[in-house]
């Protein structure tokens, strides 16, 4: 199979790439390596990437609707679209809205219309966030909780492009699936994530701001189990049912909620160093807890997630320290 892949030069789409790949699957990547972080670990990513013969690169801006026609029109065999792109970050669409309007809605319209072109498509999977849940106090999460109040503009971008891919599976029966991905961590990870900002500060002897005085807990999710689950999820796409469109919604996560306290207290354990900690009040757009109910994915596609924190932070902080030698 071909496989498009958005956000190839990213974290998760990095990793997924490379699973592809080692699977035999041929892999376009497509990336616009904005500045958003650190873009030479994007291109440290790629380069990976660009080292197995079954993948080719596009630099292009996922809202480019010229741009991004051109590439597909260059891959009429393409299969699947796995939509990983997206500006990310709760805290940065307080400062760049239109940053977040740019991607995650024009960004996944240009990519739907893409999609509905390609006659062999059989999956289109987007990449939805536990965000989209807002605050809601019931716990774990389930799919079929309210997600109607979203409390940052990044989960209402998010709570959009689901509603999106519905009227296109419901229009042209295109079958899309959207996962909904929780804390995702692990080597290779973005520089504005938690274990990662923690890593560095901790080990640099910086202080680390911890929000709601540390009183907050989270879904920690190792990748390779973001990986796992959405390859499983790309061999089962939906169907339609009695009239229904052919789309469904699944939770990503490691069905457990950790403190995030003990986040810290596993990378101090880890570098082998005290944190100075700068305790700070919540942030707008934050939420307390994320805890997701997975029972869907599990019986539908087999996801099972093995990595707890334990075994998946020391493995970040190992990659961390070879990276950037320290």
């Amino acid at each position: 199979m071909t496989i498009l892949v958005t956000g190839a030069a990213g974290f998760i789409g990095h990793h997924l790439s490379l699973s592809l790949l080692g699977q035999g699957e041929r892999v376009t990547g497509i990336d616009n390596l904005n500045d958003y972080y650190d873009v030479s670990l994007k291109h440290a990513r790629l380069s990976e990437l660009q080292s197995h013969d079954g993948f080719s690169f596009h630099q292009c801006d996922i809202a480019d609707c010229k741009g991004m026609a051109e590439i597909l029109d260059s891959v009429p065999e393409t299969t699947a679209i796995v939509h990983l792109a997206a500006q990310a970050g709760v805290r940065y669409s307080l400062v760049n809205p239109f940053a977040y309007q740019h991607s995650n809605l024009d960004g996944v319209m240009v990519l739907l219309e893409a999609a509905r072109k390609l006659s062999g498509l059989k999956h289109f999977i987007f990449s939805s966030s536990s965000s989209v849940y807002g605050g809601l106090p019931t716990l774990p999460y389930k799919v079929t909780d309210n997600t109607d109040r979203p409390v940052s503009l990044y989960a209402a971008t998010k709570k959009a492009g689901e509603a999106m891919c519905h009227s296109y599976a419901h229009l042209y029966g295109i079958p899309v699936t959207s996962l909904r991905f929780f804390t995702v961590y692990g080597p290779w990870g973005r520089p504005d994530m938690a274990t990662f900002m923690f890593t560095k500060k901790i080990l640099a002897g910086d202080v680390i701001d911890v929000f709601n005085d540390g009183k907050m807990r989270r879904d920690f999710t190792y990748v390779d189990d973001i990986v796992f689950g959405v390859t499983r999820c790309l061999a089962s796409p939906p169907k339609a049912v009695d009239g229904s469109a052919p789309y469904a919604v699944y939770n990503l996560g490691n069905r457990r909620s950790e403190e995030l306290m003990d986040v810290v207290s596993i990378i101090e354990r880890e570098v082998g160093r005290k944190a100075e900690i700068n305790y700070k009040p919540i942030q707008p757009g934050d939420v307390i807890e994320t805890y997701a109910d997975i029972t869907d994915a599990t019986a539908d596609f087999g996801f099972e997630p093995k990595t707890n924190i334990a075994e998946g932070l020391p493995a970040f902080i190992r990659w961390y320290r070879s990276f950037y030698n320290v």
